[in-house]
């Protein structure tokens, strides 16, 4: 594999001296950045000293996982840093997004995509410190995480009635994803940085919360770099606390996917926030809207998801002609004309051809890539006077939280198809907003 090619000649002396000499020279040279450190400020314009001390946590998630179920895992990493900031400086490197399974558009470049793509980051710098991963490599000196912690499921697993929380160093349960070069660093994945290796490899047995590593961070490692592989083992510290929703509502869309969905909701939809009755502030600190008070545009919005949830949720999601069905009594009873369907079947639109989709030119896609399109058909469902989504989709769980946050009726977003021979359709469960 190519030597790296960056500030280029740190990574030749790394190869050619200890990692830890070439480290500490190049954590000298950082240069002093620039904002307040800690939870609640942006992590620029730190003092140099403070630069040099602060610690660098890092995250990845199994491959197989999907967009929408690794922003819940950022939420559980988030209150993590929360717990590490009590007591010691710690910032997180936010993953680069890419080769996702459900982004499959073909000819589109779609691996190293920081998170300022699809997020604001001046929003998540409100919630907890968060830097981008090219940020880390200029900071820390070079392509290098010191500590990586495999996070696995016990061995032996776990008896009914008798759960506990705990975690243990044990031997690799699974065949390890990285490998050691002839200079003995670990390479593996890494977001498609292929210049960035690993120092040092454990595998952690874990059952918990995602603070309960907490103490191995603060006590048991000095490296001042640590990456959590496998971070979707870690379960929520307190699901649908403040905490939770501080961190989900910091998630604010980039703002050219906003204007994106809105310029489309007003030219195809009839829909403004202004008619709608939707109050939004850039601030999601001072977004706080009393549930009930938005009407929402006047289309009826659709998640409808096909294809592996065809085998995977066969008695809970409908045949084509049952979704049709549904829509259009929604439609009738709601006195909607319009409808807007974020789904993956090419075969909805010729049993509804009166649907609507966000349908991006090849420009658009490349600008926008997979997860953007995903963004932009959440932010117009989230703003449909009635929204109704697919079975334990995080896709749809994401658009209802998003219209929790801009005060829609929960009887309007907690709503989900029912398999065309379902007996018992139980609707999603409404988690209220905490403020």
């Amino acid at each position: 594999m190519a030597a790296w090619e960056g500030p280029g000649s740190l990574f030749l002396l790394c190869v050619a001296a200890a990692a830890a000499l070439c480290l500490s020279r190049a954590t000298a040279a950082i240069e002093p950045l620039a904002g307040a450190f800690g939870a609640g400020h942006g992590p620029a314009s730190l003092p140099a000293a403070a630069a040099r001390s602060r610690r660098y946590l890092l995250y990845d998630v199994n491959p197989p996982e999907g967009f929408n179920l690794r922003r819940d895992v950022y939420i559980r990493i988030a209150s993590l840093l929360k717990t590490l900031l009590k007591n010691e400086a710690w910032v997180l490197v936010l993953p680069p997004w890419g080769r996702l399974y459900h982004w499959q558009s073909p000819d589109i470049d779609q691996v190293r995509i920081p998170w300022s793509d699809f997020f604001d980051l001046p929003s998540l710098s409100k919630n907890i410190p968060v830097i981008e991963y090219e940020q880390f490599l200029a900071e820390s000196g070079g392509p290098f995480i010191e500590q990586i912690y495999l996070l696995q499921s016990y061995a032996e697993g776990w008896k009914e009635g008798t759960w506990e929380e705990k975690i243990d160093e044990r031997p690799c349960v699974d065949q390890l994803m990285y490998s050691k070069d002839k200079h003995e660093y670990y390479r593996g994945w890494f977001w498609g940085y292929e210049e960035t290796r690993g120092l040092g490899v454990s595998c952690l047995s874990v059952q918990g919360s995602a603070s309960i590593i907490a103490p191995v961070l603060l006590k048991n490692t000095s490296a001042r770099s640590v990456m959590l592989d496998r971070a979707e083992n870690l379960l929520h510290d307190h699901y649908g606390g403040r905490d939770y929703w501080n961190t989900r509502r910091s998630m604010v869309f980039a703002k050219h996917l906003r204007v994106v969905g809105d310029e489309f909701r007003g030219k195809y939809l009839g829909s403004t926030d202004e008619m709608d009755k939707t109050e939004y502030n850039e601030d999601w600190e001072k977004m706080k809207v009393k549930l009930g008070t938005t009407v929402g545009g006047p289309y009826l919005g659709v998640h409808l998801r096909r294809k592996d949830f065809i085998w995977g949720h066969r008695d809970d999601v409908p045949s084509l002609q049952g979704a049709v069905k549904k829509i259009r009594s929604l439609m009738k009873m709601y006195n909607l004309e319009r409808v807007f369907v974020a789904t993956d079947s090419d075969e909805l639109k010729k049993i509804l051809p009166e649907m609507v989709r966000f349908e991006p030119t090849w420009e658009e896609l490349e600008i926008y890539k997979d997860g953007g399109i995903a963004i932009i058909d959440q932010w117009i469902c989230a703003h449909a006077r009635y929204f109704i989504g697919t079975s334990v989709s995080t896709f749809s769980f994401r658009i209802h939280e998003e219209r929790e946050i801009l005060g829609f009726d929960p009887k309007t977003t907690y709503n989900r198809f029912c398999g065309d021979k379902e007996k018992n359709c139980e609707q999603p469960t409404h988690w209220k907003i905490v403020y």
